[in-house]
């Protein structure tokens, strides 16, 4: 069978697969994402039947996939709702930093893995999943909720840190000077900061730029918008991510939710290749030497992570049920993670053992993430029906 052929039968299955998935997740009530994993994991290398031929498809699909993700999260917010939350905050992002970071940096040093190795563990325990969490938010409807502002101004915090730890982490793994650490990281926050002031400043002439009454015009000049600005985001040692949801904070009004609306089932179906396309560069062979490790940490940094959201929602006031959901929301890891582990065994400065620590890990919290997001409210309602059922004592 020709090439082509093979690559257009190989994603007809995909996208019927994922299909199928997604409509066995909603009859059982739970978010499609964990299935879209395994299934990525089954037909990966080591699999059960590896696919060919569409790896620069589904890698290309998979980036596209974040990006709209997170350019939809941010039409829901404004520039100066996103100010507010950062600047209540950002005690948030610290305790995040301490209870996170802490449990990959002494795992890699019992490893043996040294500093270099504590510094990549670090980041991969720390960051949540921007990408897993967006949508699950999505799935669950819960984008309006009062705690959800908590949990994106965590995760903003998140992948600003992000900016400045990848350069940081770069240069260390490639023996880079200080003063050339310096210079990477000096040019990721100015990118940022210039965007900020953009979304600030300038939000109005941004959405009349890509705005349209020709929804095939507007559609164009959006998804456009949005890769040119990731893309340059990345190029710029940014994240992707970061540049696509500062893109979406600076649309507003009606073309925000214009935006919102046509883009929504674009954005759901590169989500499930983002997902897929995890699993499938998973070699399932590799992770049980390192289960049990990578499931002592997922226990522990499932806990801070929890903690961290329950804290965070607390400074502001939120209820109970409020801090258990932002907890449990925070909970997922992925893409980032990846990224750090990817990078730091290229280089050739730490064991391989970390990829396969990095990835088992991450497959359990970004199955766990979106499982424990759909159950702590009905958890925590029974909880409190059974506390309220007891009687008081004397």
């Amino acid at each position: 069978m020709h090439d082509t052929a093979i690559a257009l039968v190989q994603l007809g299955a995909v996208f019927f697969g994922l299909g199928l998935l997604g409509k066995v997740a909603w009859r059982i009530g739970i978010s499609p994402i964990p299935l879209y994993l395994i299934g990525g994991l089954a037909f990966g290398q080591g699999g059960l039947v590896p696919l060919h031929g569409i790896e620069d498809f589904s890698h290309i699909s998979s980036e596209i996939g974040v990006i709209l993700l997170l350019l939809l999260l941010g039409l829901e917010y404004s520039a100066a709702e996103l100010m507010t939350g950062l600047k209540r905050s950002w005690m948030a992002g610290v305790v995040d930093i301490v209870l996170n970071a802490a449990p990959g940096a002494i795992a890699a040093l019992i490893l043996g893995w040294g500093p270099v190795g504590a510094l990549a563990m670090a980041g991969v325990t720390y960051i949540s999943s921007s990408g897993i969490i967006a949508k699950v938010l999505g799935d669950l409807g819960r984008l309006g909720n009062r705690e959800t502002p908590v949990v994106l101004s965590v995760l903003v915090f998140e992948d600003l840190a992000m900016a400045v730890y990848l350069p940081i982490l770069t240069a260390v793994l490639a023996g880079v000077s200080f003063v050339g650490g310096l210079t990477a990281v000096g040019i990721s926050l100015l990118a940022i900061t210039v965007v900020l002031v953009i979304a600030l400043k300038f939000g109005k002439y941004v959405s009349a730029l890509v705005d349209s009454p020709d929804p095939e015009v507007f559609l164009l000049k959006v998804l456009g918008a949005a890769l040119l600005v990731a893309g340059l985001a990345s190029q710029l040692q940014v994240s992707a991510a970061v540049g696509a949801f500062l893109l979406g904070i600076a649309i507003s009004g009606s073309t925000a939710e214009n935006a919102t609306r046509m883009l929504e089932p674009l954005r759901d179906l590169f989500a499930a290749m983002f997902f897929v396309v995890f699993g499938l560069n998973t070699d399932p062979r590799s992770i049980p030497p390192v289960l049990g490790l990578a499931v002592a940490l997922a226990v522990v940094t499932t806990l801070t992570k929890v903690a961290t959201g329950w804290w965070a929602a607390q400074r502001q006031g939120i209820g109970k049920l409020g801090r258990a959901r932002a907890g449990a929301a925070l909970v997922a890891r992925g893409e980032f993670s990846i990224v750090i582990a990817s990078l730091t065994v290229a280089s050739g400065a730490v064991d391989g053992e970390l990829a396969a620590l990095a990835t088992a890990y991450v497959l359990l919290m970004a199955v766990l993430g979106p499982v424990a997001a759909r159950v702590v409210e009905p958890l925590a309602r029974l909880f409190t029906r059974k506390r309220d059922a007891q009687p008081a004592t004397a």
